[in-house]
């Protein structure tokens, strides 16, 4: 074989290669069976969020009040520091339940901790949220896997936040009025940025460590082969 036949195959080969800057949006095969590090990855990713939603419940007490008394609404802006765990769990591990498991493994932890709402509520609105997080993969079989999709998935998951605020909590105030139309919007545009478009440039930035090579996410992001 000539040297110029050499260079162009390589040439050929670096194109075809994947980029380290984002992961393809189309999974060739989905492995759908659970393993122990799967397992284990989205139990870190539902612990470390519960941490940081009970903080969060703390640190956005006052300002909460502050945004709400400007425009009323507005303080759903803070919302999406409670939804990114699902999405992220889902991106990372690619099994089906990911989102639900990690967003419910948070809700116990953080109703375990004490908060406002109670452990009950706690539970069930991490739940739903980890639902609907979960229903964006599943509509695409488990096979897409791209920012748009998971801001999809922070997205659906604001809108089942916005949703069980106002059927549980709010039912004097008109889902269609002022303050639940701003509410909406400001919940469902956290959702998307906070715990869709942050955590994937988060999966990214964590994929090019190497520390999810034992993950085709990780190994995606990298280029490598399984």
């Amino acid at each position: 074989m000539s040297q110029k036949q050499t260079a162009s195959q390589k040439q050929t080969t670096s194109r075809n290669a994947p980029s380290s800057d984002s992961a393809p949006a189309v999974a060739s095969g989905p492995r759908l069976k659970w393993r122990v590090v799967d397992i284990a990855v989205a139990s870190v990713i539902g612990v470390a969020s519960a941490l940081i939603y009970w903080g969060v419940a703390i640190v956005t007490y006052a300002p909460w009040s502050a945004l709400e008394a400007i425009v009323p609404g507005l303080a759903g802006v803070f919302n999406g520091l409670w939804l990114f765990a699902g999405p992220l769990a889902a991106v990372i591990v690619r099994k089906p339940g990911a989102a639900v498991y990690a967003e419910l493994v948070a809700a116990v932890l953080e109703a375990l901790m004490g908060n406002v709402w109670g452990g009950v509520e706690t539970v069930l609105i991490g739940l739903l949220q980890g639902v609907l997080a979960e229903v964006v993969f599943l509509a695409f079989s488990y096979r897409r896997w791209s920012l748009p999709v998971v801001t999809l998935s922070g997205t659906l998951s604001g809108i089942g936040c916005w949703a069980y605020s106002f059927f549980t909590h709010l039912q004097a105030i008109s889902a269609t009025g002022s303050y639940g139309i701003v509410y909406l919007i400001t919940t469902t545009l956290s959702g998307a940025v906070v715990a869709g478009v942050l955590m994937w440039y988060l999966y990214v930035a964590i994929g090019k460590t190497g520390a999810l090579d034992a993950f085709a996410s990780g190994r995606e992001i990298r280029g490598a082969r399984d």
